[in-house]
């Protein structure tokens, strides 16, 4: 191994808005989410290796090490796509909790792509990978953005936006594991109503422009069917108003749920509450913006200011 390397901040994300609009011919549903970039998260370290070798460590013993991991496909499908015949070692310090719908495994997937661009050299572009992103999972190619953004289709086309207000976050995450896949196959049943050949949400409404009413428009068309398959992510979500948030809202499919507060000094008063009285983990962080965003991810972010 060589002495190159260097160390990437992975952070998790939030949907602010999440909208199940239908499900497709080919199973899979349309959405409309706005994305949020928050401070939580883990560390990715790069190192060139001497071989062609992809190695990944992880200071998590849950964590696989292998082709189930999103960095170890993202490794492999860049290599692949560029002919590279250079290998890398990678050390995934974890923070964002496994199955909590804060993203982070889509995060690492996105910033192993970056890291290993710059640590192989590659000219390449957002476009790019982008492309490469969404084939290995939906939430990839909003952190090639970053900051608070606009996702439609699966989630994977990107729009970004003018960056929300900054958010003082508390984020609860329960000791239950939510299958995304279990979500969508209940998203199905009967809160899903058929309308003219499409299948919408029963519950769905026409999306509110996200802007300056800000919180008042967050939503997430997952939380019925989270919330009756999962009791424990509600009771967060009530444990949350109960410490004095001004909103809560499960993350994408839960299991975490977080809730926005006045100030800093409320959350750590939260925090303390829900430390003792609680098992779950809990984490404070603030909404991130897409400048912080890219200046914390230095020299592999050309890609991303070229586009910009």
């Amino acid at each position: 191994m060589s002495s190159e390397s260097f160390t990437l901040p992975s952070y998790a994300k939030l949907n602010w808005t999440l909208r199940v609009l239908g499900r497709r011919p080919d199973g899979y549903h349309e959405l409309e989410t706005i994305f949020q970039t928050v401070t939580l998260h883990d560390e990715l370290e790069f190192s060139s290796s001497m071989d062609d070798s992809i190695t990944l460590n992880c200071d998590a013993p849950d964590i696989p090490l292998d082709d189930g991991n999103l960095i170890v496909r993202a490794a492999k499908a860049l290599r692949h796509r560029y002919r590279i015949n250079k290998g890398a070692a990678i050390r995934l310090e974890k923070r964002i909790p496994a199955a909590g719908g804060l993203g982070g495994g889509s995060s690492n997937a996105a910033i192993a792509l970056l890291g290993l661009a710059q640590l192989w050299q590659l000219e390449i572009e957002k476009p790019q990978l982008e492309e490469i992103g969404a084939q290995l999972g939906a939430d990839i190619p909003f952190f090639l953005t970053g900051g608070t953004a606009l996702g439609t289709g699966l989630g994977t086309d990107i729009a970004a936006l003018a960056d929300a207000p900054r958010a003082f976050l508390l984020i609860a995450t329960p000791d239950v594991k939510v299958s995304t896949a279990e979500a969508y196959k209940a998203l199905n049943a009967p809160a899903l109503t058929k309308v003219g050949g499409d299948i919408i949400l029963s519950s769905s409404r026409p999306h509110a422009q996200f802007s300056d009413s800000f919180p008042a428009h967050l939503r997430n068309d997952f939380e019925p069917v989270i919330f009756g398959l999962y009791p424990e992510t509600m009771r967060a979500r009530d444990a949350l108003l109960g410490v004095g948030a001004r909103r809560a809202l499960l993350a994408g499919s839960g299991a975490s749920v977080f809730g926005l507060f006045d100030n800093e000094q409320a959350r750590e008063v939260a925090a303390r509450i829900l430390r003792a009285e609680t098992g779950w983990r809990i984490f404070e962080c603030t909404s991130l913006s897409r400048a912080q965003y890219l200046k914390s991810l230095g020299a592999s972010a050309a890609p991303l200011l070229r586009a910009a």
